[in-house]
């Protein structure tokens, strides 16, 4: 967006019974204030079960990705992002993880709750990469909870997203084409592999939990001339973590801190004549509202519709 900002805001909503009860109760006045010098665009409709959360086909969109549900190449974009070539290889993003066997289910936590330190996380690469370059599958670190793998099995794999999977059971977004097959086999080698890890032993004896498997996502290979991100788009996280969490209190929190802090400055960019857009998303669509292309008439018709925001968000 020419000169301008376009607010990106993941998470604005979900479908949990806990989020619901929280937008009751929630007050975002500068929001609402914001919403009402602004436009609607058409709403981006979906469904809380496909595979890639609706605020990545929104990114997509705007890299000039391929917006195909479980195909968005994210791991390839991050190479290209970094400065490397990515080159005309399938990527994917793996993520060390701690699977917790429920009743009847087998679900992910989050992530963060490792606490994985870069010496463990690294120790744990190098005894698993044998097992993926058997099946033609190159690791690389990158972070103590994202590495980077690049393989043909990667190219037209559906993966669901990791935001998708954590805190619920992950038996639905398992892929399970025979694509696939060859990574699930890698998944239960790795959990006897890391059943007996000694870095797993000392996390245990320390109070953590254990690394017991990794989630695939993000696959797929860049289009021949990726798109570049475009210079106003700023995606903020506040809410993503008391989202995945599932801490509605916490996101509601957050929630206020949005609103308190970056939707005055995007009044404050209006008030000087400078473009604004935003974005909201939540787990089954998204909405933009723009100062751009509007129309006198059309700014002043939303002027006068302001509406609480929860009822704006509700149906994200």
């Amino acid at each position: 967006m020419s000169d301008g900002v376009h607010l990106l805001v993941p998470f604005a909503s979900s479908t949990a019974e806990g989020c619901v009860q929280a937008l009751r109760s929630l007050a975002l006045p500068q929001l609402e204030k914001l919403l009402a010098r602004l436009v609607p665009a058409q709403p981006e409709g979906g469904a809380e079960t496909s595979l890639s959360m609706p605020y990545e086909k929104v990114l997509a969109r705007q890299f000039a990705l391929p917006v195909d549900d479980g195909r968005i190449p994210w791991a390839a974009w991050q190479v290209h992002e970094a400065g490397r070539d990515a080159g005309p290889d399938a990527w994917a993003h793996i993520t060390p993880c701690h699977w917790r066997v429920g009743a009847g289910h087998v679900a992910m936590d989050h992530p963060r709750n490792l606490q994985l330190e870069p010496k463990h996380s690294q120790a744990l690469l190098a005894a698993m990469q044998p097992y993926f370059e058997s099946d033609g599958i190159a690791l690389e670190y990158d972070a103590p909870t994202l590495w980077l793998a690049r393989g043909e099995v990667f190219r037209g794999l559906a993966t669901a997203s990791l935001d998708r999977v954590v805190g619920r059971a992950i038996d639905d977004w398992m892929p399970r084409t025979p694509q696939a097959g060859p990574l699930r086999r890698l998944q239960q080698e790795m959990q006897m592999l890391l059943y007996t890890h000694e870095v797993n032993e000392e996390r245990i004896r320390g109070g953590l939990q254990p690394v017991n498997s990794f989630w695939l996502s993000g696959t797929g290979a860049l289009p021949p001339v990726p798109g570049a991100a475009p210079p106003g788009l700023q995606v903020v996280n506040y809410l993503r973590d008391a989202a995945l969490l599932g801490d509605w209190r916490a996101w509601a929190a957050a929630w206020q801190q949005l609103d308190a802090k970056e939707c005055p400055r995007l009044l404050q960019d209006l008030a000087q004549g400078r473009p604004v857009a935003l974005t909201l998303c939540g787990e089954r669509g998204a909405q933009t509202w723009s100062s751009a292309g509007g129309g006198l008439l059309r700014r002043l018709a939303a002027s006068f519709s302001r509406r609480q925001a929860a009822m704006l968000l509700e149906p994200l």
